[in-house]
């Protein structure tokens, strides 16, 4: 599936709230365990967590992870 630029991917049934613009990807977790999934499965070699902000207080707090998806100038090369 093709994410497409200045979207946002949510539905009523989602866990995560999901919206890309541009190179960056930004997912809300509405559970604090929900964050070290998303960091595994994001981070690769051309995608990085950019920032981490924690939103909000008590039951309705929020983590907001934001990625930026790396253009082949930003690739660091590999070393042997």
């Amino acid at each position: 599936m093709k994410l497409k630029g200045k979207t946002v991917y949510n539905h009523a049934d989602n866990q995560l709230y999901v919206r890309t613009n541009g190179d960056t990807i930004v997912i809300i977790c509405s559970k604090e365990s929900q964050q070290e999934q998303v960091i595994k499965r994001m981070t690769t070699r051309k995608c990085l967590l950019e920032s981490y902000e924690e939103w909000d207080e008590g039951d309705d707090m929020k983590w907001i992870l934001t990625f930026r998806v790396l253009d082949d100038y930003e690739l660091k090369p590999n070393l042997n």
